[in-house]
């Protein structure tokens, strides 16, 4: 007979229903980030002058009340315990789910509607790994166009100037859309998933929910926004 002092309890702070909330703020924190910086990153079609004008300003918001750089260090701190709590929440319950789900070794239980294992949308089943695809692409972007430590086509100390050096280089580009498109199937899940998670869902199924189309708009609004200013600068539209 197994009695309470016997069971092992999982603390609140870390069940499942936690560790879903905890991802799901965390997501929504990382996606009003997105939104503001693809405000931030459309400016450059305001010229070298405007562009640098607002990298500048943000450096110096809040003077003297907080330091040069205080508001961004803000951000970054929020930002870099935002993307922690998101991963740690997505470790925490994919191994979970992998337990659930029969995992043994390497190996999924068969279904007879799927021999992998469970079925999932295309969005889903790329999840971890457009994970690992952004957080690789951020790291990338914030060597490049943050603390310029890696400058293809040029250093300088415009960040205006750096970001057009960088993508007048098709390669350059063609790393950033594919990150962006990675970035973009995490959000079309990841916010569908956010929103249900805190109750905003009230569908039987994902096909007939009004998030399905929030997610969407909100997924090609921040995809988009992120696109236009490369390609733009890579055909010479930009000017």
């Amino acid at each position: 007979m197994v009695t309470s002092s016997t069971m092992k309890r999982t603390p609140a702070t870390r069940s499942t229903v936690a560790l879903k909330y905890l991802m799901a703020v965390s997501g929504l924190i990382m996606i009003g980030y997105l939104l503001l910086h693809m405000y931030g990153n459309l400016k450059v079609f305001a010229g070298k002058e405007a562009f640098d004008e607002y990298a500048h300003h943000l450096r110096t918001f809040g003077e003297p009340m907080l330091p040069y750089e205080g508001l961004l260090w803000i951000v970054r701190v929020v930002l870099l315990a935002a993307i922690l709590a998101h991963i740690y929440a997505v470790v925490v319950l994919w191994r979970r789910n992998r337990a659930a789900a029969g995992v043994v070794g390497a190996r999924r239980y068969h279904s007879s509607k799927n021999r992998t294992g469970i079925q999932r949308s295309y969005a889903s089943f790329t999840m971890r790994w457009g994970g690992i695809v952004v957080l690789a692409f951020i790291v990338y972007h914030l060597l490049h166009l943050t603390a310029n430590v890696i400058h293809p086509g040029g250093a300088s100390d415009s960040p205006y100037e750096r970001v057009v050096n960088g993508f007048e280089i098709w390669w350059v580009v063609a790393s950033y859309t594919v990150a962006m498109l990675a970035v973009g199937f995490h959000l079309w899940h990841g916010i569908w998933s956010a929103l249900t998670t805190l109750g905003g869902n009230r569908s039987a199924n994902r096909i007939d929910s009004r998030l399905t189309g929030i997610a969407v708009v909100v997924t090609l609004v921040i995809v988009l926004g992120f696109l236009l200013p490369p390609w733009a600068i890579l055909l010479g539209l930009e000017g």
